[in-house]
């Protein structure tokens, strides 16, 4: 037995092994507790040091794809020296931009292994069954963790219904590539196993809760799908199907209905009374920070100078949107330009642009590398989700696992090929 376990430590596929395995462990545990995710995700890093072949591994930092997270990293840490704000405040925000480092590790390991398949199965298996629990808050609302009197907590049965509207989604696009591969293969049932998942997740936000963010972003991903892996015969006869069953959807799920009456109810209450409704803050924050930003455009006000900022701009009574204080302008450009300015922008952008590119192809990996992409931006015209815990291990993952496949799979020359349907 002891020499069996001394062979494996000193084995560096053993690690490998390991490694994947809480690679695995977080993608499954993310979607229902953060606490786990972050102990599994520092098991993951503490196990691939002992055989880490360290000159190789900095020789890959050097890629564009692993540079330009590390750089983001790097200008948030650099811009604690300008920033007005207290050392607390400025080193609080550099956190969120530390999981970018993770992405690097990522992708070096997944393009040397061979399981990274594995990490998108579990997290599709975990996503599902957050769904079957979702339901079955709906009707025992007991089971729920979350306190009763919380807004929007209808069938949530961990974290928040904006959370979890982003993993349905990310779960429910994804799923459109392999059932269009089993359908050209022939393999029916296979691909009505899978279309019955991604359905059931479409129809859980339909009928339980959606974000509106979500709501926004869905047709966008799903018109991705359609223009790169459609023929426009297969995306028309789709598009009407969707058409009805939207309409249908509407004519049923009152969910659906209260979701996107709040948009108009929400800003009329903001433009007429200055009442801080959802909507209303995110255009009162959009507006203070283009201004913040129009003060120091270059380098912005430093890592953590947001809050600082609205406390000095904030003006009106306690119920008005205009005296509301946030260190979070709800939109990843804004939280971006107002601490970094335009350097921060362009790096930023820079980064989304390469991790596209990297994704051509046609093969899974890159579709999910993709899909990932895509989601975190257009999602992030609302929200600052690159920077937040959940939505960023999301990206973090998606594009280090995804990416470190598609780099396996050109670095042993092994092309996809195309699929058309």
């Amino acid at each position: 037995m002891w020499g069996t376990t001394l062979r494996r430590l000193r084995s560096p596929a053993a690690w490998s092994e390991t490694v994947d395995l809480f690679a695995i462990l977080t993608a499954a545990s993310l979607p229902w507790s953060t606490s786990l995710a972050a102990i599994f995700n520092v098991t993951m890093l503490i196990c691939m040091v002992p055989f880490l072949d360290v000159r190789d591994f900095l020789q890959s930092l050097k890629r564009p794809v692993c540079a330009l997270p590390i750089a983001l990293f790097l200008l948030a840490l650099v811009g604690t020296l300008w920033s007005g704000a207290p050392w607390g405040a400025r080193l609080y925000a550099v956190n969120p931009t530390t999981k970018l480092l993770v992405l690097p590790v990522l992708i070096y390991h997944f393009e040397r292994s061979s399981r990274g398949h594995l990490v998108f199965i579990a997290f599709l298996v975990s996503c599902a069954l957050l769904s079957v629990m979702s339901w079955l808050v709906v009707f025992h609302p007991t089971f729920s963790l979350k306190p009763p009197d919380e807004p929007n907590s209808r069938g949530i049965f961990v974290k928040n219904y904006i959370d979890q509207s982003q993993e349905f989604t990310l779960c429910a696009v994804a799923l459109a590539f392999p059932i269009v591969k089993l359908l050209q293969q022939n393999r029916v049932w296979l691909a009505g196993l899978l279309a019955a998942v991604a359905l059931s997740f479409f129809v859980n936000m339909a009928f339980v809760v959606i974000s509106r963010t979500a709501l926004v972003t869905v047709p966008i991903m799903l018109a991705v799908f359609g223009l790169l892996h459609l023929k426009w015969r297969s995306i028309l006869i789709i598009f009407a199907a969707l058409v009805a069953l939207a309409a249908l959807t509407w004519k049923t799920s009152s969910t659906l209905h209260n979701t996107i009456e709040t948009f108009s109810v929400q800003y009329e209450l903001y433009k007429d009374k200055g009442i801080p409704t959802s909507i209303g803050l995110r255009l009162e924050f959009w507006r203070k920070s283009l201004g913040f930003f129009a003060e120091a455009p270059v380098v912005g006000h430093g890592t953590g100078s947001t809050r600082g900022l609205f406390e000095l701009a904030a003006t009106g009574g306690p119920y008005q949107a205009s005296s509301e204080v946030i260190g979070n302008p709800h939109n990843q450009t804004l939280n971006v330009a107002v601490q970094w300015g335009v350097v921060g922008i362009i790096i930023l952008y820079a980064m989304w642009a390469v991790h596209l590119l990297l994704f051509r192809g046609d093969a899974l990996a890159s579709w999910i590398g993709l899909l990932v992409v895509v989601q975190n931006v257009f999602t992030s015209l609302f929200n600052s989700h690159l920077f937040d815990f959940h939505e960023g291990w999301m990206y973090v993952l998606g594009v280090g696992v995804a990416g470190g496949m598609v780099l396996n799979s050109r670095r042993n020359g092994r092309s996809p090929g195309e699929a058309r349907a």
